[in-house]
């Protein structure tokens, strides 16, 4: 069986010294139908993790980042059906504060939410975690030049 490689990212914008979360609603018919998400994805072949993230946040709200980084933690649940324990590094995207996603197919709905609403809505606990981690590390400025990802 190929494992399959997934990603995780997190866009942000700071807005008034506020950050605030975007997060997706999963389209009728879809994977996740009608649950809140940050954007995810498969890594395609030939592609690099952050390579993945970078495509998959242009693909389903053709927005770029001005700050991109990797989160300093992973996702990991275990997936039944597939019997696979999944580990899927995480991504962040600083986004223009004026900056409106267009979004793709698979969702309805785009939604800036601050870091408790964003928390509320999201059902998975990992994921949720992984938010408030964003939230600490851009709030207290410590992003560390180690996980900046050139955007050049």
């Amino acid at each position: 069986m190929v494992k399959k490689k997934l990603i995780d990212l997190y866009p942000y914008r700071v807005k008034e010294d506020n950050a605030e979360y975007l997060l997706l609603k999963r389209a009728k018919g879809q994977l996740y139908d009608g649950q809140w998400r940050m954007i995810g994805g498969k890594v395609e072949e030939g592609e690099t993790y952050w390579e993945a993230a970078l495509r998959e946040l242009y693909e389903e709200t053709r927005l770029k980042p001005v700050t991109f980084w990797t989160i300093p933690s992973l996702n990991k649940f275990y997936e039944h059906h597939t019997d696979e324990i999944l580990t899927i590094p995480a991504f962040a995207a600083q986004i223009e504060d004026s900056a409106s996603p267009v979004l793709d197919k698979e969702h309805s709905v785009a939604q800036w939410f601050n870091i408790e609403k964003a928390i509320e809505v999201i059902p998975w606990p990992e994921q949720r975690r992984l938010l408030k981690l964003v939230h600490d590390i851009i709030t207290s400025n410590q992003i560390l030049d180690d996980w900046l990802v050139s955007l050049n």
